[in-house]
């Protein structure tokens, strides 16, 4: 078997043109019945097509003018048959470049052989490239927001619409993006929002450690085999104990908190950029945390535990409405009783603002200190919920009601 590739314009006939910028890329594939060589199949192509489209399209004329590149073939001869592929760069527009494909396709006979050609494709060859370099661009993206690099730089607005929204996958029961094994970095955020939303601005080396409690040994084992280890944590109270507990547990390199009173699930791409670019080291992080204070008697706190008072009967019916809602969506109860249409966490804020005469807002989630404030400025006296969230504290203005405590 002999396998051969045109070379240059030896093959293709001479170009006496300028050099213009290729479009398209017409690919053909090729059989002939007999054996012949690469010079008689571009002699045929040259040949047969001569005189078929008029002047203004006779392929020696356009490769004259630079119109037309040089014309490649690649050839396989096997059982005294030949198969192969024809590659013609054009720099004429879609239309012209089409006719000239299906030219191609009229060659029946290269020498004495019975030849048949079939087009393939025709590539945009600019195309392509824009997809390399919208690729490139990605690449080297996540890699200045995972090396700190791209400090408050702006990035172009056409690649960061094109970054791939990742799919969470799952780690020994674990909500995590894609490369979180194949990364030699790895950011541990606490839920698994936190990961869909920085997998939403193409950050896919993200994993969730679900939080305070039990830390299980394979997310241990999985950060102690990266190079780097970023843990984003919310800007309360909250985040920083769970950065105590995790500094005991698994190795932290750097710590890169959100705004203050913001969560990372919530965070717009601008500020999650910024955050993790000013990380910190793990180090200094602890240094500058305020020590806990003296917790005096062990034992004290449980002469402090309150019975949960009862809830009134119209909060046991608000407490049903929780059970029709997806998870984390809220209705507002007006004052005559009926209920609003159901909402999402990023669009709460805004509907509480332009609920007015709302008395509640029912919530299938956590209360958080967020959702108390969201309450507090819209002036809606109750909430009810599921259990306590971050930052949850009682509050003279906003009565909450829970589930896990009252139901």
């Amino acid at each position: 078997m002999a396998k051969g590739k045109n070379n240059g314009g030896r093959s293709g006939g001479k170009g006496g043109g300028k050099a213009k910028a290729m479009k398209y890329l017409i690919k053909a594939d090729l059989k002939v019945n007999g054996n012949v060589q690469r010079k008689d199949i571009i002699g045929a192509i040259m040949g047969q097509t001569e005189g078929l489209l008029g002047d203004e399209l006779e392929l020696r004329k356009l490769q004259r003018t630079a119109r037309i590149g040089h014309v490649d073939v690649e050839v396989k001869s096997n059982a005294g048959k030949v198969t192969g592929e024809i590659l013609i760069p054009s720099s004429m527009d879609n239309v012209e470049t089409a006719i000239i494909a299906s030219s191609l396709e009229t060659i029946d006979r290269i020498g004495p052989c019975a030849a048949k050609i079939v087009v393939t494709e025709i590539q945009d060859v600019r195309s392509t490239k824009v997809n390399a370099v919208i690729d490139r661009a990605k690449d080297l993206l996540l890699e200045m927001v995972n090396s700190g690099d791209a400090a408050t730089k702006t990035v172009i607005e056409e690649v960061r619409s094109v970054l791939t929204v990742g799919t969470a996958k799952n780690y020994h029961g674990l909500t995590c993006g894609p490369n979180v094994e194949s990364s030699d970095s790895l950011i541990i955020v606490e839920g698994r929002n936190d990961v869909r939303n920085l997998l939403n601005f193409g950050i896919k080396n993200t994993i969730s450690c679900d939080g305070a409690g039990s830390i299980k040994q394979e997310l241990i084992d999985l950060a102690n085999s990266k190079e780097n280890v970023i843990l984003a944590i919310d800007g309360d109270r909250g985040g920083e104990m769970l950065f105590r507990q995790l500094n005991e547990t698994l190795k932290i390199d750097f710590v890169s908190q959100a705004p203050v009173g913001q969560e990372w699930e919530l965070l717009p791409q601008k500020t999650i950029t910024k955050c993790l670019a000013q990380k910190m080291e793990a180090s200094k992080f602890a240094a500058k945390l305020p020590e806990d204070e003296p917790t005096g008697d062990a034992e004290a706190w449980l002469d402090e535990i309150e019975e949960p008072e009862d809830a009134p009967a119209e909060v046991h019916e608000y407490f049903d409405h929780i059970a029709e809602l997806k998870k984390n969506n809220a209705v507002f109860v007006n004052v005559d009783g009926t209920i609003s249409e159901a909402v999402g966490p990023k669009k709460l804020e805004e509907a509480a603002q332009d609920a007015d005469g709302a008395v509640a807002l029912v919530i299938n989630g956590l209360v958080t200190d967020r959702i108390l404030d969201i309450a507090s400025e819209a002036a809606i006296e109750t909430v009810v919920g599921t259990k306590e969230g971050k930052g949850f504290s009682a509050r003279d203005d906003v009565k909450a009601w829970l589930t896990e405590k009252h139901a």
